[in-house]
């Protein structure tokens, strides 16, 4: 008798039925099929749900239905496309960007430019770069997020244990995340608290937008001063909520814009940086401290700034005026 649980060797159009274990247990259903089944268009993946030919413990579920331990899942059959399934994956970079690797996490230094995750336009980011390099790995899950033009450090959990523990962490505010951005204008506090509550919001163009808003969602950031130009400052900030979009936003109201923001900054400004050499927001993930999930220990990530920002403060002129 055949293990139907393994699909039929003989015929890759049979009906494949999947155990889940505790590496898979809570995902969505539909972002489990969009991974296992790869070559299959996304658009195939939801009629299939949408018809109920996925079926979990012999019921219908939908798109939104998360897996348990033990659920067992009927996968129809389904064709892959020949161009998707024969290509091997194009080598990405990120190897070589691995900051730190265990059992249970990944660190990496993002570059600027790179979505964390494909969507609204965007085929693919770091997790499906990641999957594609790693097709043995079976659990590969964003522990967080950094916008597209933020570089710096981002955590990847490798075991859905590791991942609850991490959002655990970040929900209580015990991980400690530091970034390093330079913001217009001379700050005059050595280190100032903001706290202003955002609303997010998307854009008929479907771009995502943050604004102000005293019934938004708690946002709070401390920026230590740790450098003085002549036009702007180099802030450390440490962030004590994790909001979308928080520190640009936070910095705009204090009326100290980021530097090639191109969301929220001085556009006029943002020019002339371009021509002074700053291609890219000057805002960079520099400095992680997590609880490791399984050993307790507490683990500092450090990514320093990448040589195009380094190179453009080593150009800006100090201010001289100790006192402001």
């Amino acid at each position: 008798m055949k293990d139907l649980s393994k699909g039929d060797a003989e015929n890759p159009q049979a009906v494949t039925w999947a155990d889940i274990d505790e590496a898979s247990a809570g995902q969505r259903i539909d972002n489990y099929l969009l991974r296992r089944l790869k070559g299959v268009p996304k658009s195939h993946v939801y009629r299939i749900l949408r018809s109920g030919e996925v079926r979990v413990n012999s019921g219908r579920i939908d798109a939104t239905y998360r897996l348990a331990s033990g659920d067992r899942v009927r996968i129809p059959p389904v064709r892959i496309a020949v161009s998707h399934a024969a290509a091997a994956p194009a080598s990405t970079g990120l190897g070589r960007r691995v900051v730190f690797e265990d059992d249970f996490l990944l660190a990496i230094d993002k570059p600027a430019g790179v979505a964390v995750h494909g969507g609204s336009g965007v085929s693919s980011g770091v997790i499906e770069r990641l999957r594609a390099e790693r097709p043995q790995a079976r659990f590969l899950e964003l522990v967080h997020r950094l916008d597209r033009e933020t570089s710096g450090l981002l955590l990847v959990a490798k075991k859905r244990s590791a991942l609850i523990h991490l959002h655990e962490q970040l929900r209580a505010g015990s991980t400690d995340k530091r970034y390093l951005v330079l913001a217009a204008g001379r700050v005059r506090d050595l280190k100032r608290r903001v706290r202003i509550a955002l609303h997010k919001y998307t854009t008929a163009e479907g771009e995502r937008r943050v604004v102000p808003d005293p019934e938004g969602q708690e946002a709070e950031t401390v920026f230590h001063r740790r450098s003085v130009y002549q036009d702007a400052t180099l802030l450390e900030a440490q962030l004590l909520t994790g909001r979308t979009h928080q520190i640009r936003v936070h910095l705009q109201q204090l009326g100290h814009p980021i530097a090639g923001d191109d969301k929220y900054g001085d556009f006029q400004w943002n020019r002339e940086l371009a021509r002074s050499g700053l291609k890219r927001m000057f805002l960079h993930a520099a400095r992680l401290q997590v609880e490791h999930p399984s050993s307790g220990e507490r683990l500092e990530l450090v990514s320093p700034l990448p040589d195009e920002l380094q190179r453009f403060l080593d150009h800006c002129t100090p201010w001289t005026d100790a006192s402001t």
